[in-house]
């Protein structure tokens, strides 16, 4: 009797362990990929999450491509536009700004963009 009560309280503790770790993981934001918008007139910095990119045409190539990709066959995108500011903790971050229309064009380049500094992730 004394084994199946250990046994059924390790069984409870396991379970509340697993679904406390299940529950933490769906909650984390997935991370952000940034990218910059080149252009003629100016630049612009977008982030996108995994699941944008591979909704937009999967991982089987470059996400920049894929992105540029996607402009090109569906003539516009809205994503968010990303921008350095102070923290909460007076620290550099990049954080999302608000969501941007972006129009295909002949001259238009999508080039990868890698921070030093955390980078928040966007609704």
């Amino acid at each position: 009797m004394k084994r199946l009560v250990q046994a059924a309280l390790r069984a409870g503790t396991l379970a509340l362990l697993i679904g406390t770790a299940t529950e933490a993981w769906g909650d984390a934001q997935m991370p952000v990929s940034l990218f910059k918008v080149v252009t003629v007139k100016d630049e612009v910095l977008i982030g996108l999450n995994d699941q944008e990119i591979r909704a937009l045409g999967g991982p089987e190539k470059a996400a920049a491509g894929v992105i540029a990709s996607a402009l090109a066959d569906k003539k516009e995108l809205t994503v968010w536009q990303y921008s350095v500011r102070h923290g909460a903790n007076g620290e550099l971050e990049v954080a999302p700004l608000h969501p941007i229309g972006i129009l295909a064009h002949d001259s238009l380049r999508v080039v990868p963009y890698a921070s030093p500094l955390t980078v928040l992730p966007h609704d």
